[in-house]
């Protein structure tokens, strides 16, 4: 299922949203392809899109849900790729 949490991420001077999918990078990747999501929108584990394009994200399919949810989500589905330190 792809997943989309409200844009509440601040960066570079607006809001972002996540895009995630709790059972593949291969659905992730096809759901934004049809979306024309840029490649470098991809960051380890989601894809970030501007506040703008939340409602265009939904109409295309994403369930809405919490940051909480879709990070718990991506846990539970073994695709959560942190951070490097």
């Amino acid at each position: 299922m792809i997943l989309v949490d409200p844009p509440n991420a601040a960066g570079h001077g607006r809001l972002w949203s996540h895009v995630a999918s709790d059972s593949s990078f291969a659905e992730l990747h096809a759901f934004a392809r049809t979306l024309g999501l840029p490649e470098r929108g991809f960051d380890r584990d989601h894809y970030d899109v501007p506040a703008e394009w939340y409602d265009d994200v939904v109409a295309a399919g994403a369930t809405p849900v919490s940051s909480r949810e879709l990070v718990a989500r991506l846990l539970a589905a073994g695709l959560r790729r942190r951070k490097t330190r």
